[in-house]
């Protein structure tokens, strides 16, 4: 394409265990897990960090099992999201 941009990053984040836990609860969610975590840069040295938040984009399955797990991804995300601030 030949385009230039600022650094930009996308990093597959998907956790094993849970996405195991996610497959048994709703067996075609591999193709809504919500895995990657982008890193961009953003100018005067600030870089940003921003990920989907797993219980919005899985309440449209509408599945209580997926919902408890999505939360639990959600928490460990923020945590080390928050732990690079």
């Amino acid at each position: 394409m030949d385009v230039e941009i600022a650094p930009y990053t996308i990093l597959g984040a998907c956790n094993p265990p849970f996405a195991y836990q996610a497959l048994q609860a709703e067996d075609k969610i591999g193709t809504m897990l919500p895995c990657n975590v982008i890193v961009q840069e953003k100018g005067s040295g600030k870089v940003e960090v921003a990920a989907v938040d797993p219980a919005a984009s899985m309440q449209a399955i509408q599945n209580p099992e997926l919902e408890k797990i999505a939360a639990a991804v959600r928490d460990k995300m923020q945590k080390v999201i928050q732990h690079l601030v």
